[in-house]
């Protein structure tokens, strides 16, 4: 693969990235509104307590002025407003909403203390403002744009508008010793059409990733590099699927302590080629079931991404760390590379099995690959085939004692090299299997070794 269509790779994840921020946030805001919401659309806080024993308290002002001014018709399209809920309480409270201005001159030289910070499980900060506690009752003012007073449960409703504005608790009388939990609660009509339009920009972004991805892959390459050359092991091979691997020596004793860190950029890449390799399969499984056949270039494509994998787990993890040669950043075929993974490419595949097999005729190899590599993880990105060594699978207990094995002794013992080759062609068989890469059912035969077992050596193995 060329240095462009890597960087057109990258280019691609980019835009992903991008696209999975807007998809969150989108999420977020969508799934938020809908299920966190209450029936009239505020998000509350829970109740927090205030109290001071001055005359009042309130907040910092908030300065909702811009210069230029918005537009009137941009404040009525955000529709913002917010919902302060007082607890009832022994003596009458009063809350409200006034202009910074007006509420400076109302409050004058009166102590009032000023809420600083709000922590969630700490008390309220606050900062205090000394004067006298002799103060006209705030309900006898006439310059609240919103407030409510009384003993039971009280509720401010405050449509958000431009200006510096401050909130205000105190008792109804004017009295100092206020004390009152109150809740706030926050509604914008544009929540949800915003959600949805972060959605819909996510999701497009989302598919011109894979559409990058994918045409910097497959689209524009030649035959020669299309058509995965069959190899004569391969071709003698009693299975499908081709797994091969070498010992690369001499093997360095501590850098794979270090490989997992090394390969990072590895699975960043693998991580958006395998979303890539989900979508494909999917439309791959259509094509399939309606022309009993598996589009080449995608087929070639998802290929790919299953060799790099193999590549980066033989270098970094449970694959058997056999190698020191850093992963080529590649889907195709490196002749001169010590693992090699490759799939026939199947003229025809049977409409009937693409209903059942990845779900149903597969489970008895789940089972088994479960085993060996350890929990229930998806397969594909970094985390099932090309995870850490230290997933607690089978494979990755016999790969940690084969690194500390080359550790003291600077060798890798190769009848344990065989035998996670062996497994990891077995892990790998299946996963061609059950993304409808070939019809061959996976057999329950463990072929250990570098190489894949001839036919001509074992009449066994003839099919």
């Amino acid at each position: 693969m060329s240095a462009g269509r890597v960087v057109a790779i990258i280019a691609g994840v980019v835009v992903g990235l991008i696209a999975i921020g807007f998809l969150i946030a989108g999420t977020f805001l969508t799934v938020g509104y809908a299920v966190t919401a209450e029936d009239d659309g505020y998000f509350d806080t829970s109740p927090k307590r205030f109290g001071t024993a001055t005359v009042a308290v309130t907040t910092e002002e908030a300065d909702l002025v811009a210069e230029p001014a918005p537009p009137g018709w941009l404040w009525d399209s955000i529709g913002f407003s917010l919902r302060f809920r007082v607890a009832g309480s022994d003596n009458p409270v009063f809350l409200g909403i006034g202009r910074e201005s007006d509420v400076e001159e109302y409050l004058g030289s009166v102590a009032y203390d000023q809420v600083r910070e709000i922590r969630p499980g700490e008390p309220v900060d606050y900062r205090s403002f000394p004067g006298t506690s002799s103060i006209e009752p705030p309900v006898d003012q006439d310059f609240w744009t919103a407030a409510a007073a009384g003993s039971g449960p009280l509720e401010v409703v405050w449509e958000v508008s431009e200006g510096s504005w401050v909130v205000v608790l105190m008792n109804a009388d004017g009295s100092p010793g206020v004390v009152a939990d109150v809740a706030v609660g926050a509604k914008s009509t544009a929540i949800l059409p915003i959600g949805i339009a972060l959605l819909a920009f996510g999701f497009l972004l989302f598919v011109i990733a894979i559409v990058i991805i994918v045409l910097a892959a497959v689209v524009g390459r030649s035959p020669a590099e299309t058509r995965a050359a069959t190899t004569e092991a391969l071709s003698a091979a009693p299975e499908p699927v081709l797994v091969e691997a070498s010992i690369d020596e001499p093997l360095s004793q501590w850098l794979w302590l270090v490989k997992w860190f090394l390969a990072i950029p590895h699975y960043f890449v693998l991580a958006f080629l395998w979303i890539a390799f989900f979508v494909l399969t999917f439309i791959s499984w259509w094509a399939i079931l309606f022309t009993a056949r598996y589009p080449e270039g995608l087929f070639r494509f998802n290929v790919g991404v299953l060799r790099w994998t193999w590549r980066v787990m033989y270098y970094s993890s449970t694959g058997g760390l056999g190698t020191d040669r850093y992963p080529p950043f590649t889907l195709d075929d490196v002749p001169d590379y010590p693992a090699h993974f490759d799939v026939v490419y199947p003229e025809r595949l049977s409409r009937g099995l693409v209903l059942v097999k990845s779900w149903l005729l597969a489970i008895p190899h789940y089972i088994v690959v479960g085993i060996l590599i350890g929990g229930a993880y998806g397969w594909g990105t970094g985390g099932r085939l090309g995870g850490s060594v230290w997933t607690g699978g089978l494979l990755g207990i016999l790969v940690l004692v084969a690194a500390v094995i080359l550790l003291f002794s600077a060798r890798y013992p190769v009848p344990l090299f065989d035998l996670i080759i062996g497994l990891n062609r077995w892990v790998l068989r299946v996963a061609a299997y059950v993304f409808l890469m070939t019809d061959r059912y996976p057999p329950f035969r463990l072929d250990q070794g570098g190489s894949e077992p001839v036919v001509d050596d074992d009449p066994f193995l003839r099919r």
